[in-house]
């Protein structure tokens, strides 16, 4: 497709976005996982996102705040203040309690153009939630555009996304399991979204022994892809020798990708 942006084109190949932050052993989405995961090496960071009621975009995965910060808070409802109280340490171990939630003004801020990025969109409305102008805002604050791509499971954001910053390359995210829509556990939102590259399950990439599952394709339309979440070595090999461009792992660490590195 003409005028598609491209992905990170003169960052070295694979693409490694650690999950979350490093999350295997910090707690997620905090500014303690993306911290570690510089000081490992790993090249660009995958983070979500939340629209707060105060209007800034909270770094944060899921809707409200039990599962990690153990209060019954919906970010969408929350004010800046609201978050600055909640620990989203303590969960993952008493070394990491008092990790707040970050702002992404203030990853943006510590991290800069050192790293690329991988946003992910959060919410599931079909209804202009102005998520997508506020990340299009900040990015351009901090003149971001060309270490940043957005991506979501919702193909109406992404497709709101794009003419608000045409250099942000989007990418489609799906699965097939039950809390995915039907019509979209296929990569359907790709064609909606009209994205520039591709974020399937894992599961989905086709390639040698894994049968019916991995029926995905995208060879006619030459989209980058990059699946996730990737946490075994052999398997990342696997997936990078049937032409994926990058991976999603809690730990890229420690994939062992020496032999598919190139400058």
């Amino acid at each position: 497709m003409a005028g598609r942006a491209p992905l990170f084109p003169e960052a070295p190949r694979p693409l490694l976005f650690a999950h979350r932050g490093l999350s295997s052993i910090a707690p997620e989405n905090t500014m303690a996982a993306f911290r570690l995961a510089r000081e490992r090496g790993v090249p660009g960071l995958e983070l979500d996102i939340h629209l707060l009621a105060s209007g800034e975009l909270a770094v944060v995965h899921d809707a409200d705040a039990m599962r990690t910060c153990g209060q019954s808070l919906r970010f969408e409802d929350a004010t800046l203040g609201d978050v600055r109280a909640l620990d989203a340490g303590s969960w993952k171990g008493s070394a990491w309690s008092g990790e707040p939630v970050p702002l992404l003004a203030e990853v943006f801020e510590e991290f800069g153009d050192s790293i690329y990025y991988d946003i992910e969109i959060k919410g599931r409305t079909l209804a202009d939630t102005g998520i997508a102008a506020a990340l299009a805002r900040l990015v351009a604050d901090f003149r971001l555009e060309a270490r940043v791509a957005a991506s979501s499971f919702n193909p109406v954001t992404l497709a709101r996304l794009k003419p608000l910053a045409p250099r942000i390359p989007t990418a489609a995210i799906w699965c097939d399991e039950p809390d995915m829509p039907w019509y979209l556990r296929r990569g359907e939102g790709r064609w909606l979204a009209r994205c520039d590259y591709l974020k399937p399950d894992r599961r989905l990439v086709r390639r040698p022994g894994n049968g019916a599952r991995g029926r995905f394709s995208d060879s006619r339309r030459r989209r980058p892809v990059v699946p996730w979440v990737v946490d075994d070595g052999a398997e990342a090999r696997e997936l990078l020798a049937a032409g994926c461009v990058g991976l999603v792992s809690n730990d890229p660490s420690a994939l062992d990708l020496d032999g598919h590195r190139s400058a």
